[in-house]
């Protein structure tokens, strides 16, 4: 397999191009949300240039064109995470709205009064505060499996509280803070074994690593496009058909209905009975385009890549006094357990002060509790961590200008 040409890469992406405070933009949040090729911006304003219409609804040519092209993403994406049919595939706004409307459909229909649902620690609000809420209305229980002192899920303890069987297990394929990466297989077949039904939140992981959902045995799979390369406001829930035929719907409106009279309704077929009103069909299209990129790219070529930056990020900050690292020890960090995200501190300096001195030298960071308050405080004892995150644009040399603005900090606020 051959490595990324890098540089050629970049040449796709136009904000890479630009400065930032004076300095090349060096942007290491794409954990938050990642940039987009010419091609993803290019399918979006040439959808609204030569065919904007609605889908499903005009016996015109531009009509028929748009909803070709919002189908064609939906099975796009399909084959891209390995679901038998773009039936499976339910568009919403992102992660959270695709777990929120699990929580409303799917959790509301077969969660009830002191049943269990099981959490993990390392788990990102999106898949805390729905269940949360399911909780104070049906009267269930959550509980959380606990991480190991090497911040991997603590197997032992999840397997216990597999016996108090949970009606749903959910965890995040990969932590947005740890960049753990969990074994979904066998998180999941453990989990089927006890009766639960599983949902994977893989927002971290789709635009990562090459996926089966049918393989890792998830009853459901929820991410976002605009981390792998899409626009925002397109997420995507994934099912296996025969659940999504027992759920009902979310919304009630335009085009999930098939029947309507002044007594009742009868509901679309799948995916469209989940999909209520005029969706963001640009969003969709450049979901397509999306993923056409990252196939051309190749996803093995994009996960070695990461790899890579992440051992070299580790050996880097490892080199520097005063740095805390936050995730899997860097000696026992392997391709199978580390994703490239890479949370730290540096002491004596707070995370958002270090990210304004980066932010002044052309970096982009995230600091903060990264909507995983309950990991970072409780967890980790921190306030908030500094994140860099990787993707297939990033190289090693914006690693060396990573270390150089650290010792600029360190020399600004500790006068080292």
């Amino acid at each position: 397999m051959h490595e990324l040409d890098v540089e050629k890469i970049r040449k796709d992406f136009p904000i890479l191009s630009t400065l930032q405070n004076g300095h090349p933009l060096v942007y290491l949040d794409s954990a938050s949300t990642s940039q987009k090729p010419n091609e993803v911006i290019e399918s979006v304003v040439e959808y609204y240039k030569n065919y904007n219409a609605n889908i499903h609804r005009g016996m015109y040519a531009i009509s028929a064109r748009s909803t070709e092209a919002y189908i064609n993403s939906k099975e796009a994406v399909a084959k891209f995470i390995g679901a038998d049919s773009y039936r499976e595939i339910v568009y919403c706004k992102n992660t959270t709205e695709a777990i929120n409307n699990l929580a409303y459909s799917w959790a509301e229909a077969n969660i009830g009064k002191n049943d269990l649902i099981l959490l993990t620690q390392m788990e990102h609000h999106a898949n805390i505060v729905p269940w949360q809420l399911l909780a104070m209305r049906k009267g269930a229980r959550i509980e959380y499996a606990r991480l190991s002192p090497e911040y991997t899920l603590d197997m032992g303890d999840y397997k216990e509280k597999l016996e108090h069987n949970p009606k749903l297990v959910s965890f995040a394929h990969a932590s947005n803070v740890l960049g753990t990466l969990n074994d979904a297989k066998s998180i999941s077949e453990l989990a089927h074994r006890a009766g639960a039904t599983v949902l994977i939140d893989g927002a971290q992981v789709a635009p990562h690593l090459p996926l089966d959902v049918k393989g890792i045995n998830a009853d459901f799979y929820a991410f976002s496009s605009h981390k792998m390369l899409g626009p925002s406001g397109v997420g995507v829930l994934y099912g296996r058909e025969e659940l999504l035929e027992e759920m009902p719907p979310v919304q009630g409106g335009g085009d999930m209905i098939r029947t309507v009279s002044f007594e009742k309704s009868t509901w679309n077929d799948l995916p469209w009975k989940f999909e209520a009103g005029t969706p963001n069909i640009e969003g969709g299209i450049g979901l397509g385009a999306a993923v056409s990129y990252l196939n051309g790219v190749g996803m093995e070529k994009i996960s070695a890549h990461e790899r890579r930056l992440t051992k070299a990020a580790l050996e880097m900050l490892a080199g520097i006094d005063g740095i805390k690292v936050y995730g899997i020890p860097r000696e026992k960090s392997t391709g199978e357990n580390r994703l490239g995200v890479v949370s730290f501190n540096v002491k004596g300096i707070h995370p958002h002060d270090l990210a304004t001195i980066f932010d002044g030298e052309g970096i982009a960071i995230r600091a903060g509790h990264h909507c995983a308050m309950p990991l970072v405080r409780d967890v980790l004892a921190e306030p908030a961590v500094a994140r860099m995150s990787f993707y297939l644009y990033n190289t090693e040399a914006e690693l060396g200008i990573v270390a150089d603005a650290i010792e600029k900090a360190k020399k600004l606020i500790l006068h080292k």
